[in-house]
């Protein structure tokens, strides 16, 4: 009878630690993940006016105004082109007087910007990029300083436009 008792003690043990791990069950779920990335362009610029101060075109022949920071920031796939542009609204105006918007230069430094000339026309490159990335440099304007300039405060608008298709 001693071993019917230690029979059925080793049995009551065997299903108590048998009992647990046969309890475990496993369930397995999935969730799908989805990102959606579209193009994107941000442009900032470190100034809002240009200010050129009068100077006399004998000795400054070429009128500079203070650099402005130009950061593009474009998302787009890895080959896609990317452009940012300048134009002007009209010539530089002073009631009815004019100087020829072709007057203001401007000359690039980092960022993969580009030199160039104003126009109220066709819009002109400041740079040109492929693929995602973050542009940052300088855009430095000069004015062509001439004794042909009739007296008067002149202005004009320039639109910057970053594209990312």
């Amino acid at each position: 009878m001693k071993k019917a008792v230690w029979s059925a003690i080793v049995a009551v043990a065997v299903l108590i630690v048998a009992a647990p791990a046969s309890a475990q069950n496993t369930d397995t779920k999935t969730v799908n993940v989805t990102v959606n990335v579209s193009a994107r362009a941000k442009l900032t610029l470190s100034a809002s006016t240009l200010t050129f101060a009068d100077a006399d075109p004998d000795t400054t022949p070429s009128i500079a105004a203070g650099a402005i920071n130009v950061d593009a920031k474009v998302r787009t796939s890895p080959g896609g082109a990317s452009s940012l542009t300048v134009l002007a609204d009209d010539d530089l105006t002073s009631g009815t007087d004019t100087i020829a918007i072709s007057n203001l230069t401007w000359t690039a430094s980092g960022g993969g910007y580009a030199a160039g000339t104003m126009d109220a026309t066709t819009a002109q490159t400041l740079g040109s990029f492929s693929g995602p990335g973050n542009h940052s440099g300088a855009q430095t304007y000069a004015l062509a300083n001439s004794w042909s300039y009739a007296t008067g405060s002149y202005t004009a608008t320039i639109t910057y436009t970053l594209t990312a298709p």
